[in-house]
């Protein structure tokens, strides 16, 4: 079972927006420059709003409403460097990165702002990447192999002098990196981020990952998700924190921000969607047990392309902070966020909804309230 409550308060990330588009595959509107003026605007006014970490995401291809985009590392370092204590975690693809050559930049990173870098090692789902690049495309269960061989070897670099690793896909011999990363206290090293809904990435979480992000979900399915990972993490005397993604719509009514909702949805691109349904369909097909990441998606979800509509943060700021803060019920750490204009909705979630997220923690340290005591839809 979830722990009824943490101690500890909610951490809250966003997606940066280095990836033309912004976050909805939709001809709606969008205030959000993919550019490193507007993102440096950004993550000034997200790390003063209440946001702890962003994730860049990683795109090589042009395709499905991201006609350009930023390398995610070098865009995030930019970002390191212009913040004071905001935490940029980096994806990073296994077959399109060596694990050493990650630990050498991310050592860099981690010096060069304090403490501050971190990784989030993202399996892969698109096929036209890895083929186009001239790289082998490995079948579902595979990918998540070499990634847990990758955050092994991460980890290992991180930590351990003279470091030796022989597996199916990589081996380091009698390996040292030097300098370390920055010492941070109660940190061994930089924090490992990974996703996936399938078993397999689950299990790969709950052996080696640090956090554990999960697409949109309800309440079921996150809590599914939780007792998944937890179950496997607790087999190997690990624990395991958890990051929801979720879609914020914060209007003055629920009428407005379901308003907007359907904008959104009934402006899509539906070619560009069409097509990211066609390539993101086998990954859950490919898996034994159907759940792999989208496997249950409809079209409207995958209008924001990690089912972000699907954990409802949609309504007033009343009603968004307290459904966040039945999911930090159910398990969650981190609720790693999207926007439609960023700048603006940025500043509010910081202005309007963060506020009570926190006055809604403080009562639940005081009464340990139960699940669904926040009546949230």
């Amino acid at each position: 079972m979830p722990d009824a409550h943490r101690a500890e308060p909610l951490k809250f990330a966003y997606w940066v927006p280095n990836v033309s588009g912004g976050l909805v595959t939709s001809k709606i509107e969008q205030r959000t420059d993919f550019g490193f003026d507007y993102n440096r605007e950004l993550a000034v006014l997200a790390e003063r709003s209440g946001f702890e970490y962003a994730l860049s995401q990683v795109r090589y291809a042009s395709s499905y409403g991201a006609a350009q985009q930023h390398d995610p590392a070098a865009f995030s370092l930019g970002l390191l460097l212009a913040t004071e204590r905001l935490k940029l975690i980096v994806a990073a693809h296994p077959g399109l990165w060596h694990p050493a050559v990650l630990a050498k930049f991310g050592i860099t990173a981690d010096l060069l702002s304090r403490g501050r870098f971190a990784a989030n090692i993202v399996s892969g789902w698109f096929k036209d990447e890895f083929t186009g690049l001239g790289e082998p495309w490995l079948e579902h269960d595979e990918r998540y192999r070499r990634t847990e061989e990758f955050i092994r070897v991460l980890r290992g670099l991180w930590t351990r002098p003279d470091f030796d690793f022989s597996g199916d896909f990589y081996r380091i011999h009698d390996f040292s990196l030097r300098p370390q990363p920055h010492p941070v206290p109660g940190r061994a090293h930089p924090e490992i981020f990974q996703g996936g809904n399938s078993t397999a990435a689950r299990q790969v979480a709950g052996r080696v990952s640090d956090w554990y992000f999960s697409n949109g979900k309800d309440f079921d399915g996150f809590t599914e998700q939780v007792a998944d990972v937890r179950a496997t993490a607790a087999e190997h005397g690990r624990t395991v924190r958890f990051g929801l993604n979720g879609f914020l719509i914060a209007r003055e009514t629920e009428a407005q921000a379901r308003g907007v909702l359907r904008e959104i949805v009934d402006k899509a691109d539906t070619e560009a969607v069409e097509g990211f349904r066609a390539a993101v369909r086998q990954a859950g097909k490919s898996t034994s047990d159907g759940k792999g990441m989208w496997a249950d998606s409809g079209f409207a979800d995958l209008v924001q392309y990690n089912d972000g509509f699907r954990t409802g943060l949609i309504g007033t700021p009343e009603q968004i902070a307290r459904r966040i803060v039945e999911y930090k019920k159910r398990g969650a750490d981190l609720i790693l966020l999207g926007f439609l204009h960023y700048l603006e909705d940025v500043e509010h979630f910081g202005r309007h909804v963060l506020p009570i997220v926190r006055e809604l923690e403080a009562e639940l340290d005081r009464t340990g309230d139960p699940l669904g005591a926040g009546n949230a839809r």
